[in-house]
């Protein structure tokens, strides 16, 4: 018997992590998702340190998938389908670098397939304004506080800014 492929992971920032977390981890071939922090200059940020700005963390979904279930190219695009990427530091009414637009890549094959996708977006003109997503070399990923994680099926929802899907 052949092994399966190892799982592989996907990190995304689309502004409030409640609603990109809601999405992905109704996505088919995601295994897991949590939301969290990445891309800052301190260990183990809190949520009162991302929300004053401190930390320059983004709000990011950190997303487990099976790649023969689900291709990464999918993943992209889905993500740029509950957001709009052409807002700066901000979704909806929320504001501050911890919104970015963001994608860390994993790998340098990660890096190519997001460039390409953001591209192609570009050449079809899918918006008015630039995109201002990033892709950047994935950062440590810092588990968001319990009551974070899954907040939409404790708390109901969804009433985030992103695009239920």
């Amino acid at each position: 018997m052949t092994p399966s492929p190892p799982l592989e992971k996907a990190t995304f920032g689309a502004g409030c992590f409640w609603g990109v977390e809601y999405n992905f981890r109704r996505a088919p071939g995601v295994v897991e998702a949590f939301s969290g922090y990445s891309g800052g200059k301190s260990a183990n940020p809190t949520y009162r340190q991302i929300c004053n700005g401190d930390t320059y963390h983004a709000e990011v979904v950190e997303v487990t998938f099976d790649p023969k279930k689900v291709s990464y190219v999918k993943l992209v695009e889905f993500f740029f389908k509950m957001h709009d990427p052409t807002q700066l530091n901000r979704q909806g009414p929320d504001y501050g670098t911890q919104y970015r637009s963001v994608i860390f890549v994993h790998s340098e094959e990660q890096r190519k397939v997001a460039q390409e996708v953001i591209k192609k977006l570009i050449a079809e003109k899918k918006y008015a304004q630039p995109i201002v997503t990033v892709v950047e070399d994935a950062k440590p990923f810092w588990k968001a506080e319990e009551y974070h994680q899954k907040y939409f099926e404790k708390n109901g929802g969804p009433t985030c800014h992103t695009t239920d899907i």
